[in-house]
Formats: structure tokens, sequence, C-alpha cells
């Protein structure tokens, strides 16, 4: 049986250039759809099983993040279900994944991928709650359904707003947000509970469902960033910055988190909104608060790590949280997670996967329900 590769499913992305020899079967990854960004990659190879594969992908130097190839390896799964980390090396040009499959049907992806199907039924599930409300916020430019969850008492004096996936190939985001919502939703979770006595959770689990189908990183069906269009979304170029925005502007918000993932750092961490010339005293000090009670609350998260400083430009106020701190004076973090490992807590088999990004998001409600109790 010949090596038969193949992309079009749900967030499948790749380019083949020759599967001829399974010793030497060259790839390129794919731009995103609409946008010169390349870095999510997600296929599956028939009629590989027991035979050794090189998979070489030949531009990964030529990608968005190519430091993300450092020390980076890919993930595989015969199932969908179980996903595990597979030989992988660069070179600073080309990267190789160099593994045997035991079936002849197998399927690899730069992170575990995080179906619309498990996003629908995440909303669906959800829903049954008598503590949730489903509210569609509108369409996207493709047609697709923009979601919110509204968790708990909309007339709560706090409001706390949680969006995922603003780049769509992130996909540990919206498993993050699906350990969160469990968490809030499980009568047995002690943080769970008294966070939805103290505030009604605004959750977002897919900013970017055009982006997530498609198999882009980065980017939605017009080639946006959304995490660059805060300060003037539209319709037009950006509608699901636009109805989230709107929707905040009703409700109010006083705790802001953006779920995101890094392809560089093995590292769990925060980005605040130190960079604003606005930027308080008080504000750093429920920084800091936060951060030290997430420490507490889960040995995945660290603070020694991260972006550093970074000086306010033009490009600030495009991005999410320093634009909700602006327009609102709250606390606002981008949590970002990684897409290697965590090195400091390393796993050969998985290395960082779903169900870690779903336990971080568990964890998160400890520093929340903190940040809530401190802010009365």
């Amino acid at each position: 049986m010949p090596i038969k590769i193949s992309q079009q499913f749900d967030a499948g992305a790749i380019d083949v250039i020759s599967a001829d020899n399974p010793a030497a079967i060259d790839l390129n990854i794919r731009k995103d759809s609409h946008a010169d960004i390349t870095q999510w990659f997600y296929f599956r190879v028939q009629g590989g099983a027991s035979t050794p594969l090189a998979l070489r992908f030949l531009n990964a130097g030529k990608t968005a993040y190519p430091d993300g190839w450092k020390d980076y390896q890919a993930v595989a799964s015969y199932d969908r279900d179980n996903w595990f980390r597979v030989p992988t090396s660069f070179d600073g040009e080309v990267m190789t994944i160099n593994h045997t499959p035991e079936y002849d049907s197998v399927y690899y992806a730069y992170f575990e991928p995080y179906s619309w199907e498990r996003h629908l039924s995440l909303l669906d599930n959800a829903q049954l709650s008598p503590l949730v409300k489903h509210i569609d916020l509108g369409s996207t430019i493709d047609g697709r359904d923009l979601n919110m969850l509204v968790i708990g008492d909309p007339e709560a004096e706090q409001k706390v707003w949680v969006i995922a996936r603003q780049h769509p190939g992130e996909t540990m985001a919206e498993w993050f947000v699906e350990g969160m919502v469990e968490a809030l939703l499980d009568p047995a979770n002690p943080f769970g509970r008294n966070c939805l006595k103290e505030a009604v959770f605004y959750v977002v689990p897919n900013m970017n469902p055009d982006g997530s189908v498609r198999g882009n990183l980065r980017t939605n069906a017009a080639g946006a960033n959304l995490n660059r269009e805060w300060l003037n979304p539209t319709m037009e170029r950006s509608p699901e910055v636009f109805l989230v925005k709107n929707k905040m502007l009703e409700t109010g918000c006083d705790l802001f988190l953006d779920i995101h993932g890094d392809e560089g750092l093995p590292y769990v961490f925060v980005a605040g909104s130190e960079s604003l010339p606005t930027w308080t005293p008080d504000q750093a000090e429920g920084q800091q608060y936060f951060i030290d009670n997430f420490l507490i609350a889960s040995p995945d998260f660290q603070d020694e790590y991260g972006y550093g400083e970074t000086p306010y430009t033009d490009e600030t106020l495009t991005m999410g949280s320093p634009h909700i701190t602006h327009q609102f004076g709250c606390l606002s973090l981008t949590v970002e997670l990684p897409f290697k490992d965590n090195a400091n807590d390393p796993d050969a088999d998985t290395g960082w996967n779903g169900a870690r990004s779903a336990e971080l998001g568990k964890a998160v409600l400890q520093p929340v329900l903190q940040t809530l109790v401190a802010q009365q």
C-alpha cells in the first residue's frame, strides 16, 4: 500500500511535496488561509504501518516562529483521542519527524487538536446546567456561530470574562477553558462554588471558529490577527472581536483572562498591562496578588520566565489584555501555555497536552477567587 497523506478535515493543514519514498517524505507547512503566517500543521498518513517514516518539513526554518522548533517534539495519534510525542529534530532549516507507525492510519499535528465537534459538545453539555445560559453573539465571516456561556447569576456584582483561541492554532487554550468550565459546574469543587458566589463568568471558548476549522495558526477568515483588532474592530474584518467587545461594554468587566499558547517558551506564564501609561501601583499590586496565588494553586505555573518588560507602542491598545485594562481599569492577563512541554516538570510521553491544560484551567479558579474576594 503506497503512502497517502491527506488534510481535508477539520483543522487539517499541510502541503505535500513528495511522498514516494517513506524514508524521505517532503512536506511544507501551509500558510494560514488568508495571511502569510506559517506554523500550524495537522495531517493524516495512511499505509505506513511498521514502516520507518521520515517526514521532512522543508520550510520549517522560514516559518513564523522558527525558534519554536528548537527542542520541539510533534504529536501523533492513531485514534485522535490519545496523543503522544514522536521524535522530532530541527537543523535550523528542515524539521524532521522520524516515526514508525504501529497502524496504517496515523495523524500528526503541531499540538493536540481541539475539534469543532468537541467545541460544540462543550457548549451543549454546559447549557444543561441550571447555572448556565448559552448565548449566540452572532456569526463569523464564514457563517459559523460565535457562542458564549454565561455561568452564574448575571446580576452578580463582579463580572469575569474569559476568552480563548483568538489565535485558533493555540488549541491548548480551549482545553484550558474546558477544564475551567468543568470545575465551575462541579458542585464538589469549592473554588468553583465560591467563585460563583462572587461573580458571573462570561466565557467565549473559541474566539476564532473560522480559523480553527480552516487550520490556521493565528488568523481568521479575513486574515486578521484578532489580538491586534481590539482598538477598532469591524464586522467586515474582525466580527469576533467586534461582537465580544460590544457585549463586554454592555456587561462591564472586573477581571479578564485571555488564554493563549506560546510557540517558543516551554513554560506557563502570564503577561499583563504594565506598559500602559495609566498603569497604577494598585493595579500592579492586584496583578502580583493574582500571580502569587496562581503559584500556590498550580506547580505548572511559574513567574521566572515570560516576555519581560515591553514598551508602550501604538500597537499596545490593539491587543486584548491591555485594551481591557485601559477600557475598564480592571485586572487583565494574557495566560500563555506551551506548545512544547513544561520544562520545570516535563513528560517525555505527552509533553504539555490537553489534559494538563484542562487541569490548569481548573486550578486558575483559586487565584480568580482570591482576586474576586480582594476586590470586594
